[in-house]
């Protein structure tokens, strides 16, 4: 970092003479300047570098289902003040005027970096896929074993979620593996089993899977699966054979969980069109319910598109590349500037 400094008195100066060679005290003082807009340009180099990055992941992921869009913004670096700000004085007849502050600036820095959680216009793929229609996020885990306990105030539901550490997405790219759980291909898919009454456990949130039974018991393997089909309001069903007369039949592997959060936005992404929540973040209250009634539905057979605004991106990538350029030419002036300096003679 650069030692930033005035000088005092007569040995101060005495001292930057010796330093600074030939070169005045003048000189001297002037060539610390230099590095001040110097360190200025550098970290504007830095923050539009950054920025590139976040438009060039964006450009990158145009055509990735799911995808939320990123925004980069700048804010000022630190100051140092050169002079205090003081008030006037007034006595008697006697006024004197106040004076400003003055402050040297160092440049700028990330301000902040959003997602943009705004739906688009869902593409139909068909297969077992699904995408949200509103707000909401499909409940994901890398183990199939666990059971959430979901049914208390909102206060319960958010830290046992947030415990859970599941993985959230927006993409319902669906299909069910050789152990009949229902996964997207990476994590299983959490939601409420059937309770045999025609109704579902909503208390409690479990991976997906065929049942082992006719009846809807899970305790031994699945049974085969011929297909698998989901409806709008989450409840996934596969048709199986009857083994007792070798018919069709239809069971219910249960409906999938919308997870919602008080502030989506405070998710933090974790790749693979994944986000993660935890105890402690900005994401607020969340909850667990079965699509429908204020819930969103699925639209099934789509998966929601990319939001990435290519217009919009290439519209910033020019003006972030001309900021950059700018700090460049600064510090070019800045670097002959204190090459003139330095060859200056007493």
């Amino acid at each position: 970092m650069t030692v930033l400094f005035s000088f005092q008195n007569r040995q101060d100066r005495k001292d930057a003479w010796q330093s600074a060679g030939s070169a005045t005290v003048e000189t001297a003082e002037r060539k610390i300047k230099m590095l001040r807009a110097m360190d200025s340009a550098i970290s504007g180099l830095r923050a539009h570098q950054n920025k590139l990055d976040v438009i060039g992941h964006n450009i990158a992921n145009v055509n990735t289902f799911g995808f939320k869009a990123q925004s980069y913004s700048f804010k000022e670096a630190m100051y140092q003040t050169a002079t205090q700000s003081t008030g006037g004085v007034q006595d008697g007849n006697t006024t004197a005027a106040g004076t400003n502050g003055a402050q040297y600036g160092y440049g700028s820095m990330m301000g902040s970096i959003s997602t943009d959680m705004l739906s688009t216009t869902p593409t139909y793929v068909g297969g077992l896929n699904a995408c949200i229609n509103g707000q909401g996020f499909f409940a994901t885990q890398a183990i199939s074993t666990k059971e959430i306990d979901v049914d208390g105030d909102a206060a319960d539901v958010t830290d046992a979620l947030k415990k859970a550490e599941f993985a959230y997405t927006r993409v319902g790219q669906f299909q069910l593996d050789s152990q009949g759980y229902l996964t997207d291909g990476t994590n299983f898919i959490y939601g409420f089993r059937p309770d045999g009454n025609k109704g579902f456990e909503t208390g409690s949130l479990v991976a997906l899977r065929v049942p082992s039974d006719l009846s809807n018991g899970f305790d031994d393997d699945a049974l085969q699966a011929a297909s698998v089909k989901i409806n709008e309001l989450g409840e996934v069903t596969a048709t199986v054979t009857n083994p007792d007369n070798g018919e069709s039949v239809q069971v219910s592997l249960g409906k999938i969980a919308i997870v919602t959060f008080q502030n989506q936005e405070g998710l933090m992404k974790s790749g693979g069109s994944y986000y993660s929540a935890s105890i402690g973040d900005n994401t607020g209250f969340c909850s667990a319910t079965i699509p429908g009634g204020s819930t969103s539905k699925l639209m099934t057979g789509y998966l929601e598109a990319s939001n990435v605004d290519l217009a919009k991106e290439f519209s910033e990538m020019i003006t972030t590349q001309r900021g950059f350029q700018a700090n460049t030419k600064m510090i070019t002036v800045s670097d002959e500037i204190l090459s003139d300096l330095i060859s200056m003679k007493r």
